[in-house]
């Protein structure tokens, strides 16, 4: 979002600057070498804000990615850590892949783990009887009722229509 209106901004200077010049232009309408020495220039000038409009996009294209691969990495503080990161080691290709930052993170989350947010583990967390996972099952197979709850019992038989207390 930030990079779109970055861009939008550039681009409006720039049509604005263009317009300026071909004003400038008609005004000194009279001489024909002053005016292709002008327009030589100007055409000059334009290729240059060209090629730094697209060195600029270029870098807020790079800082953006930067930005989001390190959201996704769970950073708690993405400005810390970039201080850390050698930016001259880091391109983005054609393809909007970052190369050389992976490497860096890896290496930054050893020395300096408390950077990143812990990874919150998946698995849901059961609170109960747990079938298969009771460490009551006796060597024959059967399960020790004796040492339930009512609500075990139940969840037990739910999950394990055939069997029978005994």
């Amino acid at each position: 979002m930030n990079e779109v209106s970055e861009e939008n901004k550039s681009l409006k200077q720039t049509v604005s600057d263009r317009d300026k010049q071909l004003d400038d232009l008609k005004k000194s309408s009279g001489d024909s070498a002053e005016l292709k020495k002008q327009i030589e220039a100007l055409q000059e000038q334009n290729k240059t804000e060209r090629a730094e409009h697209e060195k600029e996009m270029a870098r807020l294209k790079l800082d953006n990615a930067i930005e989001t691969a390190l959201t996704a990495a769970g950073a708690k503080n993405s400005k810390a850590l970039r201080a850390l990161l050698d930016a001259e080691k880091i391109k983005l290709d054609e393809g909007g892949k970052l190369n050389g930052l992976s490497e860096q993170l890896e290496a930054i989350r050893k020395s300096d783990g408390y950077l990143f947010a812990e990874k919150e583990s998946t698995a849901p967390v059961l609170k109960g009887f747990q079938p298969g996972a009771s460490g009551d099952v006796k060597p024959d197979g059967k399960i020790d009722f004796s040492k339930m709850t009512y609500s075990e019992m139940t969840a037990y038989l739910a999950q394990n229509p055939g069997a029978k207390i005994e």
